[in-house]
């Protein structure tokens, strides 16, 4: 190993290192990679003027519009984190499904599935399930260890079902990898992976895991049924049709969000961004809980969207002939304006409930934490590669025994291992950068499967003991009787559900392939 590679390892191991110290991430990657600058300067194995690329990839973070999606989604999560959705859904699905051995935890499954597409934070998920659900389980009798893995479990959903934050951050890195490796292979005009591809890709192996839950959880049921009895049924509670029809009613409205939201990205109508937008504005409705007799409002905008849009499209109407003062673009401009003050009702609703301050306020703490780690990994891998790090990898990986099959599991275990110290965004920012673009040139890695395949990965790493950061949140809110025992043991098979689950993803790629070129044919 020469000078230079023995810099670019130094660097890497010192930043592992104090990551594991405890050190705050973002200032971590910064000041490493700036002292290794000076390091490399000394040594005479790099240039100090290699920074100056680093302001363009900054602006170039600053202007990235798939990033964009990241503040929108953080701020639905966090205003249905403020709405009663999750204690109507558990409510109503507890009772629907309770009567029925294990039929609580399956009703704590189908809500985590819900919340996960809806929110799309694992954080805020695993909060919201530990004060409302755990409570509830435990007092209809349920193990305590069953209880909270179930409950960790369920939460983690979040990091890969569609729309993550986590796949929203992974989509951009992979894409930036993928068009590395093509350049590296000497492709110069590359194709591109999206976001989009990656919503699409997780989605069948995510509801694989979901299956393997239930069946985890029936076959407990069945096994050891004093573990999770039934719910006695309750005589003021509504039963037959009429339970049935409230558990309709209640799952309506995060069915119509999810659907809009993920809807619009599958079927080619929205980016990302957009439909983040759309996601934001209706989490916003659902915590204004208006009176569904209003609804009529909320139906007249759309007709006002769909009229403005055809109107536009049949005129070949542009938003500067409005701003022209064109006569044709009156009618497009009197509707946009109606548009906008049905727009304002649910935000002044939530406002004068006080939810809006604090939930903008969140966010913005939220989104600043992730561009601060992003523009200090953007410093670190500019210094890495300019120590010839690149290189080392792909050699490093191209050497290993087995092939493209004994890279991707060598990479595979150091993520799981990575993630009993460090924090998703931190291996998706530090790790993926560095390995990804090398994977990514070796024959017969697909990068939709790659990066689903380091998500479901990543998702493991929250939950397996003993620093898998949802036990930490679910911990903090668990009450008194659960201890940290019962949270660690309960979360060990969930933990082995979820490596079956990647080792399936690994003898199947298709199943994360299959819905992309289904519905994006290249």
């Amino acid at each position: 190993m020469d000078l230079q590679a023995l810099v670019a390892v130094l660097m890497v191991v010192s930043a592992v290192a104090l990551l594991m110290a405890g050190y705050p991430v973002a200032l971590t990657l910064a000041g490493v990679a700036l002292a290794f600058v000076a390091v490399g300067d000394l040594l005479g194995v790099m240039a100090p003027s290699f920074l100056g690329a680093l302001p363009q990839r900054i602006f170039g973070v600053m202007t990235n519009e798939v990033l964009l999606a990241i503040p929108l989604f953080v701020f639905m999560g966090v205003m249905l984190e403020r709405s009663r959705v999750a204690e109507d859904l558990l409510e109503a699905l507890g009772r629907l499904f309770g009567r029925l051995r294990g039929g609580l935890a399956v009703a704590v499954v189908v809500v985590g599935v819900l919340l996960a597409a809806a929110k799309g934070i694992v954080g805020a998920t695993t909060v919201t399930m530990g004060l409302i659900v755990l409570p509830t389980m435990l007092r209809h009798g349920y193990d305590k260890r069953l209880a909270a893995g179930t409950v960790a479990a369920t939460a983690t959903l979040a990091q890969i079902f569609p729309p993550a934050t986590v796949l929203v951050l992974l989509g951009d890195q992979m894409s930036n990898a993928y068009q590395a490796a093509q350049l590296a292979q000497g492709n110069f005009a590359p194709q591109s992976v999206t976001v989009s591809d990656l919503f699409a890709g997780a989605i069948v192996p995510a509801f694989g895991l979901v299956a393997l839950y239930l069946v985890f959880l029936v076959g407990v049921a069945i096994v050891a049924p004093r573990s999770s009895p039934a719910i006695p049924p309750d005589p003021d509670a509504p039963h037959g049709l009429a339970l049935l029809r409230r558990a309709l009613a209640v799952l309506v409205a995060p069915i119509l969000l999810i659907l809009a939201v993920l809807g619009s990205i599958l079927g080619g109508l929205a980016t990302p961004t957009e439909a983040a937008a759309v996601g934001a504005f209706g989490a916003m409705l659902l915590a204004a809980r208006p009176d569904p007799r209003a609804w009529a409002p909320w139906l007249g905008l759309i007709v006002v969207v769909i009229a403005t849009l055809r109107l536009l499209s049949s005129h070949g109407l542009d938003p500067r002939s409005l701003a022209a003062g064109d006569p044709a673009g009156l009618v497009p401009a009197v509707l946009l304006a109606g548009a906008a003050a049905l727009l304002l009702q649910p935000v002044l609703r939530v406002h004068r409930e006080k939810f809006l301050v604090p939930v903008l306020s969140r966010t913005a703490e939220v989104t600043s934490m992730i561009f601060l780690i992003l523009i200090g990994a953007t410093l670190f891998s500019l210094v890495f590669r300019g120590l010839g790090g690149d290189d080392l990898v792909h050699r490093a990986l191209s050497d290993l025994p087995g092939g493209t099959a004994g890279a991707v599991l060598t990479v595979m275990l150091a993520i799981f291992l990575l993630g009993f110290v460090m924090d998703a965004f931190e291996i998706i920012f530090v790790v993926v950068p560095i390995v990804a673009p090398a994977l990514l040139q070796l024959p017969g890695v697909d990068p939709v499967w790659l990066a689903v395949m380091i998500a479901l990965n990543l998702q493991t790493s929250y939950i397996h003991p003993p620093l898998g950061p949802t036990l930490f949140f679910l911990r903090g809110v668990a009450p008194k009787e659960i201890t940290t025992a019962h949270i660690y043991v309960g979360a060990i098979p969930f933990v082995v559900i979820q490596l079956l689950a990647l080792v399936a993803l690994w003898v199947v790629p298709g199943l994360a392939t299959w819905l992309p070129a289904l519905l994006y044919p290249r």
